[in-house]
């Protein structure tokens, strides 16, 4: 018999409980137990993968986006092909409902950052246990009612199972202008806000401005790179602190624990390493508990940074999201420069600066917008002296006139030639 869906939340968030004592108590045995429940419930529905039971993790092979889509009609459990899978998801984004799904299945479209769009499967039960979870470990459990602002590109039946008695949940499309959404904010007084940095910064700017006058007590950074500046903006603005949820088309993979330090859900998730130097790595992904989408061995495009926390947790700690790997440039003479490079240097130059991006024009050309022409300047002089430090030498540095950015998608601060 079939639950009703908040008592499936329910059972979601005790399974969830459950497994995180287990992980945290033995995380091998966790893995390995997790591991062979998922081959034999969910890889034995999935055509590409049934004939592999038994098989250990590093048998399967690594797979990226291109992959992942190619083969969506043998990976998915459902019957589904990408074709009408992604027919619905686009009729969807196109008139802006985003009720509808396929064979009671919801369906959702990725941003495209990296260049080409991802379709994302979320049966009820799968839903359920998305709510269970950003209960648990993102909004926490109140018996207060919480008035969410929940700022998006396209909002999904996965978001919206979310609304309940105890949380008004309020979708703002991120399409629409932002004085719509200030007048909204101002009548809502939310007490949770979520969206993207530049999102975020816009709002700030506004509450500076006195435009907008809100006090929430959560603020959630989501779906874009958040820079230590951005944060320490936002943070001082509204006067709590920034938390992140790491999610994407392949899951919810962490979120900020009461300390403040990201950790991936390791009690769901198997996190393999490809490291890139002594602290920043490539995250390839397994989720134990996607079955309408299997994800196997996924390598993402993200650049992270392992680090420590104090918080007791077993589950992997992140020190930051550097960005995606579509942001590293390559410069003349093979000079590789990450994004955190470039972001510490135009930080550092002048105190002011706030807004800019560096797009990669060619190996030997780099365009810098900064509206203010003194901290342009100086933000160019900072460019070319780590350049010339990392060995890239005749680097130019031209100025941009505007940003290269259009509403309703992710703003990147840094483009890399081969994005």
């Amino acid at each position: 018999m079939k639950r009703p869906f908040k008592l499936e939340v329910l059972w979601s968030w005790v399974l969830l409980a459950q497994s995180r004592r287990s992980f945290e108590c033995d995380p091998d045995r966790h893995r390995s137990v997790m591991w062979t429940r998922f081959q034999n419930n969910v890889l034995s529905k999935s055509p590409l993968y049934k004939d592999r039971k038994g098989e250990s993790l590093e048998a399967f092979p690594v797979q990226e986006k291109h992959e992942f889509m190619r083969d969506f009609d043998q990976i998915n459990t459902c019957g589904l092909t990408l074709h009408e899978a992604m027919e619905v998801a686009v009729k969807s984004e196109q008139s802006r409902d985003f009720a509808p799904t396929l064979n009671g299945v919801t369906l959702g479209l990725s941003s495209g950052t990296s260049g080409n769009r991802g379709l994302f499967l979320a049966s009820e039960k799968e839903r359920a246990m998305w709510v269970a979870a950003v209960l648990q470990r993102i909004l926490g459990w109140s018996f207060r009612i919480r008035k969410v602002a929940f700022f998006l590109r396209a909002n999904s039946n996965l978001y919206s199972s979310v609304q309940s008695k105890l949380i008004a949940f309020e979708f703002f499309d991120l399409l629409e202008p932002l004085d719509g959404h200030v007048t909204r904010l101002n009548h809502l007084q939310p007490d949770v806000l979520v969206g993207q940095p530049s999102l975020l910064i816009r709002l700030a700017k506004a509450q500076r401005e006195a435009l907008l006058s809100i006090g929430p007590t959560k603020i959630i950074s989501v779906a874009e790179v958040l820079s230590p500046e951005d944060e320490c903006v936002i943070s001082e603005t509204f006067g709590v602190r920034v938390d992140q949820v790491y999610q994407c088309t392949e899951g919810l993979l962490g979120q900020t624990c009461p300390q403040g330090t990201i950790h991936l859900n390791e009690d769901w998730l198997l996190v393999e390493k490809e490291w890139l130097d002594e602290k920043r790595f490539i995250p390839i992904v397994t989720d134990l508990r996607r079955s309408s989408q299997p994800v196997v061995r996924y390598r993402m495009n993200d650049i992270l940074h392992a680090g420590t926390c104090t918080c007791g947790s077993r589950m992997m700690a992140i020190s930051r999201i550097e960005g995606r790997m579509d942001d590293v440039m390559v410069l003349e003479g093979d000079v590789t420069v990450f994004p955190d490079f470039v972001r510490r240097a135009i930080a550092g130059a002048h105190p002011d600066i706030l807004e800019y991006q560096v797009v990669q024009l060619s190996r030997n050309e780099i365009s810098l917008f900064i509206a203010d022409s003194t901290q342009w300047d100086a933000a160019s002089r900072s460019l070319q002296a780590l350049f010339v430090r990392l060995g890239a030498r005749e680097i130019s540095v031209i100025s941009a006139k505007s940003l290269l950015h259009h509403d309703g998608s992710k703003f990147r601060r840094i483009h890399a030639l081969h994005s």
